[in-house]
């Protein structure tokens, strides 16, 4: 191990966006020694790319007005089609309204409640003069009150750039640009991780008393996402590679209602939340079809599935890159959208060349989070590994079940980041380092081997690129918003196949150092294993609940299948073993969502 470089520490952080920064230092202020290791440098997290803003129920709005943490539980329970850990959303929401007012007190530059009046959706708003100061709201899909807090439609911007500030503060060590390959452990344990540096090419070995994965989510095992490029699920790879740790409920995942054609990137739920309508090719409003009540502000999972049938029915907008409909703001005015939504405004003129102010925006439903992830237990500790730990869209704590509603990820993040750091420092001070070196040098003998494998020439002749894309296009075409056990089957046999040629890829740039083919060559098995997960859990899971919607299934079934899904993958396996565990209701027993397939009018009433 002489050659290569190696740092200890008490806690080590993978990952460094909003949920791992908290952590850090909810850590730090424990006493202990912190590093964040980081594929970019923090403040380029995919975190500053949240728009819409964070839930908490503050109830400082007449909107929002006798809005509290149970109301907040209500809806997200209900958002997650109960498949979310009661106990846990619970907690979540008790702890949101803190992580704001904590956040303001940091720096971050809430809107605040003003006593400008605003019209929605044909109605004057006029606030209540003793609230004027106070931390605004908007309204989000699926909640009952106005409660998502918001900095105009850059919120994960604002507090990712404070969090960082306070990361500095408290003086956390930030590694940047460097990648893990793998964790170290000996099957019971987690002692850390083995680093790839992305600009010298070469292994580092950190080890740690407590280790921590907040890598994100894996967006971009789909061909069209609203995710960041450097959102490829590696955090969840690495931790499925041990063999012990299992992914929960891997085929929960949420289609945006509005990614911007062609580039994908996100229109926030903000827009609608605001005000604005979906119209379709005849510039038709038809959500108030479908979803009388909730109109445009349904849960995620439904809004898509209804815009999407739209489509289906013919009534999509035809382009060079498929059919797509309408979202329209103008009615807002100028005024709002180049305050309250200047980043989506920016989006639209910089990557379409339109002004929203006077154009419609053309909008599908696209690929943008994951509700599985690592398992862990209400204290983010992970399944079947001590000492190690899981938090933000890389865990499934599990507080978004089968569907999350928009603004409780960027929540999530915080609030966990808060109760999970804490449990982090308590936990860490009574650990030893008693860290075996054969094990970390048989962890780093596997990674250099597949290194100077792939740098010899000899590994193979499949083209990384080439795979990565195939397994992009069996996702999207066949494990999309709607799924039926027949192309479920296909994509299965399609990324078995996929799996075994990954195993055997040659580089066409045979080298090491800071070479990007070299490094998604490390990274694609791992990717297709977690597509692999997505797949057949979706392919398993014989009902329809939250954003996993079986055509064949097309009702939830809680005697069979309310369950969680845990996804294995044991040493020179092929495939997952998938094995199941029960959902904990505590409080809310299943019931109906209040919005959906069972609240839709008439379909002549869209003729």
């Amino acid at each position: 191990m002489g050659k290569h470089d190696m740092f200890m520490t008490d806690v080590l952080i993978i990952g460094a966006g909003l949920a791992g920064e908290r952590a850090a230092i909810e850590s730090a202020r424990g006493g202990l020694n912190v590093i964040l290791l980081s594929l970019v440098p923090p403040r380029r997290s995919h975190s500053s790319a949240a728009q819409g803003g964070m839930q908490a129920a503050l109830g400082n709005t007449v909107m929002g007005k006798e809005d509290n943490p149970y109301v907040h539980f209500i809806d997200t329970v209900k958002g997650s089609d109960w498949g979310c850990e009661q106990d846990v959303a619970r907690l979540f929401a008790e702890t949101a309204p803190i992580v704001m007012r904590e956040m303001a007190c940091w720096g971050v530059p809430w809107t605040r409640v003003t006593t400008e009046p605003r019209i929605y959706d044909g109605k004057e708003i006029n606030e209540e003069a003793e609230k004027v100061g106070l931390i605004s709201a908007r309204n989000f899909g699926g909640t009952a009150k106005w409660r998502t807090c918001y900095t105009a439609d850059g919120t994960g911007h604002t507090v990712l750039y404070t969090m960082d500030s306070m990361v500095m503060k408290y003086g956390i060590s930030v590694h940047d640009r460097v990648e893990a390959l793998s964790l170290i452990h000996d099957g019971e344990t987690c002692y850390g991780a083995i680093v790839r540096c992305l600009r010298t090419g070469k292994l580092r070995i950190y080890t740690a008393k407590s280790t921590v994965i907040a890598t994100g989510g894996y967006g971009r095992l789909y061909g069209a996402s609203t995710n960041a490029v450097i959102n490829e699920g590696s955090g969840m790879s690495i931790v499925l590679d041990t063999g012990v740790v299992p992914l929960g409920n891997m085929e929960a995942v949420q289609f945006h209602p509005t990614g911007i054609v062609p580039s994908w990137i996100l229109i926030t739920e903000g827009a609608r939340g605001d005000g604005g309508y979906l119209l379709d090719k005849n510039r038709y409003r038809f959500m108030p079809d479908y979803e009388p009540d909730k109109k445009e502000l349904a849960s995620r999972d439904v809004v898509s599935r209804r815009m999407m049938q739209h489509i289906r029915a013919g009534y999509g907008v035809d382009s060079l890159y498929g059919s797509h409909l309408w979202l329209d703001i103008r009615h807002l005015g100028a005024k709002h959208i180049n305050t309250n939504l200047r980043e989506i405004a920016n989006i639209c003129r910089q990557f379409n060349g339109i002004d929203p102010v006077h154009e419609l925006i053309p909008v599908r439903p696209t690929q943008h989070y994951s509700m599985g992830g690592i398992r862990t237990n209400i204290h983010g500790q992970a399944y079947g590994l001590k000492n190690l730990y899981a938090l933000g869209e890389a865990a499934c704590w599990d507080l978004h079940g089968f569907n999350r509603l928009g603004g409780n990820s960027l929540a999530e993040t915080v609030a966990a980041g808060k109760l999970i750091g804490a449990r982090i420092a308590e936990f860490t001070k009574d650990v030893a380092s008693n860290v075996s070196f054969s094990v970390v040098e048989e962890h780093l003998y596997i990674q250099q081997t597949k290194i100077d494998r792939l740098c010899s020439g000899k590994s193979g002749t499949e083209n990384v690129y080439e795979l990565c894309n195939k397994m992009q296009d069996v996702l999207s075409h066949h494990v999309g918003i709607f799924r039926t056990e027949g192309p479920l089957q296909e994509a299965v046999s399609m990324l078995r196949e996929l799996h075994e040629r990954s195993l055997y890829i040659g580089l066409r740039s045979a080298e090491g150092g800071a070479n990007p083919e070299l490094g998604l060559a490390l990274r694609l098995p791992g990717m297709i294993r977690l597509a692999l997960c997505i797949t057949k859990g979706a392919l398993k899971r014989q009902e329809s609940r939250g954003s996993h919607f079986r055509e064949d299934f097309p009702k939830r079934d809680d005697v069979n299948w309310l369950k969680r899904t845990l996804a294995y993958w044991p040493k020179d396996a092929k495939e997952p073993v998938l094995r199941y565990e029960p959902v904990k209701i505590t409080e809310l027993p299943p019931g109906d969502r209040g919005y959906g397939e069972a609240n839709a009018r008439s379909k002549s009433a869209l003729k």
